[in-house]
């Protein structure tokens, strides 16, 4: 009787406790310099499988998977607007060819690891081999300041990170489309068409709401203080509409309009991107922490000596060797070739896209993709531990942490700022000139010196 007095109540607790413990796990890892996908993962599984407090499928019902499905979408939207195409052509050869042959490579070995080593099925492997190949650049990022890295390692590592975030999301998305179209239509012709259509209505809402939105911004169409809901609003739009022309094509759509924004050169993108990363902090700590209270002892019990295997499979064979294949004979030393290969921790936006997909699978018939998010949650926990332990101790193995000499920067690019800061690389100090205005950087930029553009 008590329970159904209180039942109205414990949809709004229950989402007052997600919140809480998604952004109080980011801030406690923020002050302990850890992981915070460590203790997010540990808030979870405690208040949800051990303590039974959070039961997200009781206590949200129906609407928790439409509440996955837009945080999963707002996710990747943020992923795609942090694939800039110039700052691809501007990044070195060892980062184009983790992005241009390491993905699609990754891709196949992952696929190829869960079919063979894990036992799921090929439309299984292929929809969470896409997802795999993300390492998450908010799990890299803790990990580099932890290990002092030198800067060519370091910035592999995080450009890796960054640029395959939404190459994975969209590889996913996309074998995703292939599976749920093959599944559900009655022919071939008609899967093929269903597929065509879906890609196109996806692509070209995606583009759409790209170009309308900067459009609109470029043009002042929208006032500054509105620019970030109509931003959303029309985010929400697109992936709905996508949606409703083929399910779960929305995904696609606002990955897309994502990665238009990113290349549209807007004025206001500074703006728009404190709003993304605001909103998937809050969207990446409530999805992880609801997918792990979630999670079921059944399932957590299914995570047996396969699984084992499947992780040392994908730390040891299928993350290692997709990335030296991918870096062969370039001006990459073999050190770093190394350190990169064996360096891969798995992030929160994994589980996030991995438990989506899992539970759509299954919804049309694909039983084995309950097995999805166990065998995503035991890769990310064991990479994450793994490499938070073994980064450091390996980078002094191979010779490739920093030196303890300090960096320097210089705020104002006047003429003595430079002639300090090329005194200061006559000592082998690092040295970098910062300064709001383009201009005053010229004498540093003939004179050898890098150079920040913009305000510390």
């Amino acid at each position: 009787m008590a329970v159904a007095e209180t039942a109205g109540l414990a949809p709004v607790l229950a989402f007052a406790l997600v919140g809480a413990l998604g952004v109080g796990s980011q801030w406690l890892a923020w002050r302990m310099r850890m992981p915070s996908i460590v203790l997010m993962l540990l808030a979870g599984l405690i208040v949800g499988p051990m303590l039974g407090i959070l039961n997200p499928a009781e206590q949200f019902g129906d609407m928790l998977g439409p509440v996955i499905a837009i945080a999963v979408a707002i996710i990747l939207f943020e992923g795609g607007m942090t694939l800039n195409f110039h700052s691809l052509r501007d990044a070195a050869t060892g980062v184009k060819r983790l992005v241009i042959l390491g993905a699609p490579l990754g891709w196949l070995a992952s696929a190829l690891t869960l079919h063979y080593v894990a036992g799921l099925s090929w439309a299984t492997s292929a929809v969470f081999g896409g997802i795999m190949i993300v390492t998450g650049p908010t799990v890299i990022a803790p990990l580099l300041r932890q290990a002092k890295l030198q800067k060519r390692p370091a910035a592999l590592l995080q450009w890796e990170a960054i640029v395959n975030d939404p190459v994975g999301a969209l590889a996913a998305v996309l074998a995703f489309q292939v599976v749920i179209v093959i599944e559900t239509a009655s022919s071939a012709g008609g899967a093929a068409q269903e597929l065509a259509v879906g890609i196109g209505v996806a692509t070209l809402l995606g583009i759409a709401g790209g170009w309308g939105i900067a459009r609109a911004f470029r043009l002042a169409y929208v006032p500054e203080y509105m620019k970030v809901p109509v931003l959303f609003v029309v985010l929400l739009a697109v992936f709905a509409l996508s949606d409703f022309v083929l399910h779960e094509s929305g995904l696609l759509a606002v990955t897309i309009m994502g990665i238009w924004i990113a290349n549209a050169h807007l004025p206001s993108y500074t703006e728009l991107r404190r709003f993304k990363e605001h909103a998937t902090v809050l969207l990446v700590s409530g999805v992880f922490i609801l997918l792990a209270a979630n999670m079921s002892w059944a399932a957590l019990r299914s995570l047996d000596i396969i699984a084992l295997l499947f992780v040392l499979a994908v730390i040891f064979i299928a993350r290692p060797l997709p990335v030296l294949a991918a870096l062969a004979f370039s001006d990459v030393p073999w050190r770093e070739r190394l350190l990169v290969a064996f360096t891969g921790p798995r992030g929160v936006v994994l589980v996030a896209v991995a438990g989506l997909f899992g539970e759509r699978l299954v919804e049309i018939g694909i039983t084995d993709a309950a097995s999805i998010a166990p065998l995503a949650f035991a890769l990310v926990a064991a990479t994450v531990v793994l490499h938070g332990f073994t980064l450091t101790p390996l980078a002094r193995l191979l010779a490739l942490t920093a030196s303890a000499n300090p960096g320097v920067i210089i705020l104002g690019g006047s003429r003595w700022s430079v002639a300090l800061a090329e005194a200061l690389k006559k000592m082998d100090l690092q040295v970098i000139i910062a300064d709001p205005n383009h201009a005053h950087l010229r004498g540093a930029r003939d004179a050898g010196v890098q150079t920040f553009f913009g305000d510390v």
